[in-house]
């Protein structure tokens, strides 16, 4: 399922940069503290506009701030070559960074509430531009700064590294479903540092790539990863990621065209 390789830990937190006097970001409808410096952190000079057609779905309360669900959907956007997911107040705000080479504009996973937030969708087309939405979540707090299940429980290493995964293709394209066992540690408890899964890379006959995603300690305990690729009946979708600490997740999953039961991914 994986192997190990020579650890690396560190606090992955999103520096804000200056605001830049060049920065053209319009004014946010969500009136955020953070939105001209995270704005300008994350987009740049590159030109920016809210979009509603960048649908960000989420309950308006979070119930469980240490796992909140979030999808964003752009697929009614032609030329989308990126999606970010972040959370405007989190010590972490970038929970995930997803380039959908050979699939659909399309992100779900779960992430951590520090507080109540905008939680935003923000995807990049092909001239550089980038079209963001969102809105505002209430969250009681404390979702980056308390210690995952699995460490209280002291069980962490026994699951460390296993995957689990689904393949279904359906009307809309082939929806990938990927849950990995992962304390997803954000350096914000004490005596345990920073450590997470980092990267995902999927990909299918003839290397075809289905994304690439670079993952925060933001994304929540155990992560889970919902995407929608084009792919073809019996294809194997082979996954290649890694985290902080140098191990390695690699497998394939086959496609179905009638949902399995969820399968170990190797």
């Amino acid at each position: 399922m994986f192997v190990s390789s020579t650890p690396w830990l560190g606090v992955i937190v999103l520096a804000l940069a200056p605001v830049s006097a060049h920065a053209a970001l319009p004014a946010d409808p969500l009136g955020s503290p953070m939105w001209q410096r995270l704005g300008t952190t994350l987009f740049g000079s590159d030109p920016v506009r809210f979009d509603d057609r960048v649908r960000v779905d989420f309950p308006e309360i979070a119930e469980d701030q240490s796992s909140f669900p979030v999808t964003v959907d752009a697929r009614g956007i032609k030329g989308v070559k990126r999606i970010l997911l972040f959370a405007d107040l989190n010590p972490i705000p970038l929970a995930i960074d997803y380039a959908p080479q050979g699939a659909r504009a399309f992100l779900g996973t779960r992430i951590k509430l520090d507080q109540r937030t905008p939680v935003r969708g923000a995807v990049q087309l092909e001239d550089g531009s980038w079209l963001v939405s969102g809105g505002w979540v209430d969250a009681a707090g404390g979702g980056c700064s308390a210690p995952p299940a699995s460490r209280v429980k002291g069980d962490w290493a026994e699951h460390l590294g296993q995957v689990r995964g689904i393949a279904v293709r359906e009307r809309d394209g082939t929806h990938i479903r990927l849950a990995f066992r992962h304390p997803m540690d954000t350096g914000f408890v004490t005596n345990i540092p920073t450590y997470n899964l980092d990267t995902v890379a999927l990909s299918g006959a003839g290397s075809k790539s289905y994304g690439t995603m670079r993952i925060e300690a933001s994304v929540a305990e155990d992560p889970t990863i919902s995407v929608i690729a084009d792919t073809a009946a019996g294809e194997a979708i082979v996954l290649r990621g890694s985290d902080t600490n140098g191990i390695r997740y690699d497998g394939s999953l086959a496609v179905h065209d009638a949902a399995p039961a969820l399968a170990a991914v190797g």
